[in-house]
């Protein structure tokens, strides 16, 4: 019998009952239950309240240890910023001084030349830096980057990938999205040079850009680690044949190497894309490039509204002093590898076989004893009605506010659940 009494959410359903009359799906992409990945259904909180640290609460006031940190939005610790309201005006942070000051204007601040600044002496390749809003915005400027620079059509895919949701960027099969859309991609596999090489000769060498996350960490599947020998042949292979190579940081960023995830495997991106953990939450991505490319991002007429507000980039620069003081990718490893662990001993000590892959800053969870990942997603649901939020089908993300005594009471949920679960399907387990 679970000792965690199971959350009951009929605020937060009529919260989605209201939002289904109003927008589309209720609500929309990845975050929503229209892609069929909260199951059961009424496991799952759909509307927030409020968040606080590495905890949200929802509508019903459950709360949850947010294992997915808004899809990886947070990096440092969001205390401080929860905080602010109550702080005299004389200790606010930079943040609150800029709202103060200006946010949206009509001539950009000066705080948008001090966070380009401390992005290109933070990150190792970054001679420059342009800014967005959005993960996708970064990585479509990426690509039109290195399309006007080798004055060439096509890009090269790493399979499974992912890198926003712009036509370009997505599959042929996808609804709304033309074959013309697509036709400049290629695919192939991770790390195959003759399929590399393949693609130059097939296509007439017209590759303006190899697009990459740094390690393939999709969804539905085991995540696969990348090594520095691994990328020092694709460097190569793309200086070789003049092609833009573009790392998309977006989920990694400042997580593996503040100085960028291209650093932190030995080699030198192009372009260098982030966003996510940037600003800790405030809207706001960045593409960071090579001189050489300077003159080919300085001739692109790519802009928002809101691009150049100005609080985003107060909070990020507070955001990226403190992810150096903390020293955010060794704390995100340490606190990864002893929540994944504890994960491990309790998934054994129930008869299931969890299997972790990825870095320990955004591991990937899978029960093995089911191939079907039914059981899986069945735990995950019990984990989550219990007060910690797993994805069941995603990569998950450490923040730097997640504590010890977090730690021990996400390991003690998930083994409350691996105990419900396995009371159900004794046939399933381990012997």
């Amino acid at each position: 019998m679970s000792k965690y009494p199971e959350y009951s959410h009929v605020k937060s359903r009529e919260w989605f009952e209201r939002a289904l009359n109003v927008i589309p799906s209720g609500i929309y992409g990845h975050l929503g239950p229209s892609e069929g990945l909260f199951l059961p259904l009424d496991k799952w909180p759909l509307i927030s309240s409020k968040a606080s640290g590495t905890y949200f609460w929802d509508m019903d006031g459950n709360k949850y240890i947010d294992m997915m940190c808004a899809y990886v939005i947070r990096a440092a610790d969001s205390d401080t910023l929860a905080k602010f309201n109550k702080l005299s005006a004389s200790k606010r942070n930079y943040i609150m001084e800029q709202l103060k000051n200006g946010n949206c204007t009509t001539a950009p601040s000066y705080k948008m030349v001090e966070c380009a600044e401390l992005l290109v002496d933070t990150v190792a390749s970054a001679d420059w830096a342009y800014f967005m809003k959005n993960g996708t915005d970064a990585t479509t400027f990426a690509v039109m980057c290195a399309r006007a620079h080798t004055k060439r059509k096509k890009t090269i895919f790493f399979k499974g990938y992912y890198h926003g949701n712009d036509p370009w960027a997505m599959k042929a099969d996808y609804p709304g999205i033309l074959p013309e859309d697509v036709a400049n991609n290629i695919i192939v596999p991770w790390f195959d040079m003759e399929a590399l090489q393949k693609a130059v000769d097939d296509n007439n060498g017209d590759i303006a850009a190899l697009i990459a996350q740094p390690y393939d960490h999709g969804n539905f599947y085991d995540n696969v680690c990348s090594t520095s020998e691994k990328w020092q042949a694709v460097r190569k292979f793309c200086d070789d044949n003049g092609i833009v190579l573009i790392f998309d940081d977006v989920r990694t960023g400042f997580r593996l190497d503040l100085a960028g995830s291209d650093h932190y495997y030995g080699i030198k991106a192009d372009i260098i894309c982030f966003c996510k953990a940037l600003a800790n939450g405030y809207n706001m991505s960045a593409a960071c490039g090579q001189e050489f490319l300077k003159t080919a991002a300085s001739s692109l007429s790519f802009t928002g509204s809101y691009w150049m507000s100005a609080v985003p980039f107060a909070a990020c620069i507070a955001c990226i002093d403190k992810m150096k003081r903390l020293n955010t990718p060794k704390l995100f490893r340490e606190k990864g590898e002893k929540l994944t662990s504890a994960f491990k001993k309790a998934a054994a000590e129930n008869g299931f076989d969890l299997v972790v892959s990825g870095e320990p800053a955004l591991f990937y969870l899978r029960i093995a004893n089911d191939n079907s990942l039914m059981l899986h997603q069945e735990w995950v649901a019990e984990c989550v009605s219990r007060g910690l939020f797993l994805a069941s089908h995603h990569n998950h993300f450490i923040n730097a506010a997640l504590s010890d005594e977090d730690i021990a009471l996400a390991a003690d949920i998930a083994n409350d659940a691996f105990s419900v679960v396995a009371a159900r399907h004794p046939d399933k387990l381990n012997k």
